[in-house]
């Protein structure tokens, strides 16, 4: 269930991910179906938090450059600035001492949990493995515009297979820290 929470806070991104690429049509097309998806989540309380934020602020900025102005800087560069807004988003929270996983935990942990230290720092670190997780997509991305002979797929497959690590990771990690804390108290 919660793997299917994770997907569903992510579905805009991942929306477009699917849709935009291939053809400038493509792009388009998926910047409005991440837009309107983002939005119609936000409204309906479905998508919140900084993921809502950065989702917004992106597929509104990214649609006025693409659709409206056909920049193709931004269509060039697409890949980058959607990993580097996620990774700027995530990093943004660790700053500021809230990290973006939070509100998604609180979702299925008892109130009382909420200010434990341990609670905190579990999303701490799983915060910080998807800020990880969208700097190197980020670095990726970049890396495919570079023309480097490497087939766009290899890019791309890697950048999934740290994206899928990031997803189990976040269902692993909770658990493992329950095991081990349950474990130390049976001493």
């Amino acid at each position: 269930m919660q793997f299917l929470k994770l997907l569903l806070g992510f579905a805009p991104w991942i929306s477009f991910l699917v849709i935009a690429h291939g053809s400038l049509f493509r792009l388009k097309l998926g910047l409005v179906v991440a837009a309107v998806l983002t939005i119609v989540m936000a409204v309906t309380r479905l998508h919140r938090g900084v993921i809502m934020w950065v989702g917004i602020a992106f597929f509104i900025f990214a649609s006025i450059a693409v659709l409206g102005f056909e920049n193709m800087w931004t269509a060039r560069y697409m890949g980058v600035l959607a990993n580097g807004a996620l990774a700027v988003g995530a990093w943004l929270t660790l700053a500021l001492g809230k990290p973006f996983t939070l509100e998604y935990a609180r979702e299925h942990t008892d109130p009382a949990l909420w200010n434990e230290p341990v609670f905190i720092r579990t999303n701490v670190v799983i915060t910080i493995f998807w800020a990880v997780v969208f700097s190197i997509g980020a670095s990726l991305a970049f890396a495919k515009t570079l023309e480097t002979g490497q087939p766009e797929w290899v890019f791309e497959t890697t950048n999934y297979a740290f994206m899928l690590s990031a997803v189990a990771f976040t269902n692993w990690y909770p658990l493992a820290v329950r095991r081990r804390i349950e474990a130390a108290r049976t001493r």
